[in-house]
């Protein structure tokens, strides 16, 4: 639905936000009328005069993103309620020849449209998500070259984006992105490379890291989020990344607030050729620079969709075959795979994996197609199917030279799902690769997951099949309770996490509290569970009160609501599937107590089933788990009691 007055939306932009996407590089071509249409863009108008200060601003709810054009160059800016998020910064593109697209340019069209649409994903944090926005849309004439492109901000309650399109019809090589992101004073970015530990910096601090074989510099990886001097907060993603390097982000000498774009020119843990530029068919559009802001660190959380809702609708047909769910990985043996299947009924779990090993060693073997003696695997397929459990299995990199046959046989044996290790995200190519296998598992209907140093960019919309993927400090880190209370305000708002849950395991740095709520607080539609552990050490279940919750908990939800929540320090997060409510809260290193309004529930009485830290151990991950149950209705306060790097896993069931 489309606001009255406001323009109807370009046809060939409506479904998809289609286009392929660019990185540095020469526009080659003329036919500009044919491009220009192929974008649904019509007619051009006289172009401004570069010397005259020129504005579009789109907004929506509150939220406000601005295109300039001052003395010829293009800049942008982004407002919440009046009060600056992003201030004066630079857009624009270097080409390969080194023509810079957005230092001198005329505007030849202007266009304004608001969306007001609503969809439905196959799975995630809500049953309904709100496509709500404003756009403004420039072309743009560069004025040494001639060459002619376009830039689209998107206004949302929830945030702001921008892309740029290239509209000529040829080739372009593009050799790097201009824009950069200049927040208030004394803001404090939250930077992490790789899967380290998130690092609270000012802008112009960001470590400089890298190796001889990746790139180097103050370099931070996305999703990236900012703590405002006001309160407010912001995370900046990408969506819709097609054919295009993966974004890092950079500090700007002498620059203190700005933040620059950096387009990776080597994969992110080095194997792969360099690639400096990057060659698209023009037209073409660019991922989406998507800024996910909240007046609250609350807030934030929730308006996490607006990477979804950027992304391309769903390219499959049929998705009934898709089902999140929980996985517990087994040993390497046919008796562990029989085992862990039992477990998995027992336990409300959804899947077993075999993990690496289970066709040899994952470094040396690049045949993925025989298991290991030890393994009977068509065994432990059939037994798994007559229980309705399926089956993941493992594959590196090494051995994927053939995904197409690979998928293909895993398929026939009745596999149901691939996590595929150590994938190396950053280039061009590796996008590619990326995107290619999400398409081709879906080709043999297998859910996939993607390990090691991915970066979220709203795929799973687009193939609901790539179901997670990691790109996070999980527990094969044990990282501290601070680490897991900034993952909801960071990480997590560009897409699904796989961190692996631990429940009673030594090497926790958090309480078993804090473990079982992050089921509710994290978004993991693929949710790893006991991962260091065998069925036999919950034998006797006495010994393990929370096991119930692990049983109970979901892994997709029909609503979602952040109650409370401070950037790595405590955050609380309620999410309903069905009728049942689950609740969880997790503390950093310092206990607390959160008042949490239960206002959310509907009319009628609950019984609330809470399990809580008991008396603090020394040793966090020694706290007993205590169980308690009370009634609550939608007029209750549920104090959730935490210990130092502790937590709260509530049930709230109607009666």
């Amino acid at each position: 639905m489309r606001a009255a007055g406001d323009q109807e939306e370009p046809a060939a932009d409506r479904d998809g936000r289609s286009g392929a996407l660019s990185r540095r590089g020469m526009l080659k071509g003329a036919a500009v009328t044919a491009g220009m249409a192929a974008m649904g863009l019509g007619a051009t108008r006289p172009a401004h005069a570069a010397d005259a200060p020129v504005r579009a601003t789109a907004r929506m709810a509150g939220t406000s993103i601005t295109m300039s054009v001052v003395n010829g160059a293009l800049q942008w800016s982004a407002e919440r309620n009046g009060k600056t998020v992003i201030d004066a910064s630079a857009l624009g593109l270097r080409l390969s020849d080194g023509t810079v697209l957005g230092s001198d340019v005329g505007v030849t069209l202007n266009q304004h449209w608001t969306v007001h649409d609503t969809w439905s994903p196959v799975y995630g944090r809500n049953a309904s998500v709100t496509d709500l926005y404003q756009e403004q849309r420039w072309n743009l004439q560069d004025t040494a070259s001639g060459i002619r492109f376009s830039v689209q901000i998107r206004a949302y309650k929830t945030g702001v984006a921008l892309r740029y399109v290239l509209l000529d019809k040829g080739t372009a090589t593009i050799a790097d992105e201009l824009t950069t992101f200049v927040f208030p004073d004394d803001t404090t970015v939250y930077s992490a490379r790789d899967e380290d530990a998130y690092n609270p910096v000012a802008p112009d601090a960001i470590p400089s890291t890298g190796t001889s074989s990746t790139d180097q510099g103050p370099l931070t990886d996305l999703p990236l989020t900012a703590a405002l001097p006001d309160g407010r907060i912001a995370c900046i993603c990408e969506s819709a990344r097609l054919n295009f390097p993966r974004l890092m982000l950079s500090s700007v000498p002498g620059q203190p607030g700005t933040l620059s774009a950096f387009l990776m020119e080597h994969t992110a843990r080095g194997s792969g050729p360099v690639e400096t530029t990057s060659t698209v068919t023009t037209p073409f559009a660019t991922p989406w620079r998507a800024v996910v802001i909240g007046s609250t660190h609350a807030e934030l959380v929730d308006n996490a969709e607006l990477v979804l809702n950027l992304a391309p609708a769903t390219a499959l047909a049929d998705t009934s075959w898709i089902k999140p769910g929980k996985v517990f990985r087994c040993e390497l043996s046919t008796a562990a795979g029989l085992a862990g299947v039992d477990f998995a009924v027992a336990r409300g779990i959804d899947y077993i994996e075999y993990d690496a090993g289970w066709y040899g060693p994952e470094f040396t073997t690049t045949d993925a197609t025989t298991p290991i003696a030890a393994i009977d695997m068509p065994a432990v397929i059939s037994y798994a199917a007559s229980k309705g459990i399926g089956v993941f299995l493992y594959v590196n990199r090494l051995a994927l030279t053939d995904a197409d046959a690979l998928f293909g046989l895993y398929k026939s044996w009745g596999v149901e799902g691939i996590k595929l290790g150590f994938i190396n995200d950053g280039t061009q190519t590796m996008t590619n690769q990326i995107t290619g296998w999400a398409e081709t598992a879906a080709k043999y209907r297998l859910l996939i997951d993607m390990h090691d140093d991915v970066r979220p960019f709203g795929y799973e919309r687009t193939y609901p099949n790539y179901i997670s993927l990691e790109g996070v400090r999980g527990n094969e880190q044990f990282p501290t309770a601070t680490h897991n209370v900034t993952l909801p305000f960071a990480r997590n708002i560009g897409g699904p996490l796989d961190y692996t849950i631990c429940y009673g395991q030594s090497r926790n740095k958090t309480t078993n509290a804090h473990q079982m709520a992050m089921a509710a607080v994290y978004y993991q539609p693929l949710n790893f569970l006991f991962w260091y552990d065998k069925p036999s050490k919950y034998a006797n279940t006495a010994g393990w009160p929370g096991l119930p919750w692990f049983n109970a908990v979901p892994t997709t939800w029909d609503e979602s609501r952040t109650l409370a929540g401070s950037i790595g320090e405590y955050v609380a997060v309620a999410r309903r599937n069905g009728s049942t409510w689950y609740l969880g809260a997790m503390t950093n290193e310092t206990a607390r107590t959160l008042s949490l309004p239960l206002s959310f529930l509907a009319d009628g009485t609950y019984t609330a089933t809470i399990y809580a830290d008991g008396t603090p151990n020394a040793s966090p991950f020694r706290t007993p788990v205590v169980v308690s149950t009370e009634t609550v209705t939608s007029a209750t306060t549920l104090n959730a009691v935490m210990a130092n790097a502790g937590g709260v896993a509530v049930i709230l069931k109607p009666n």
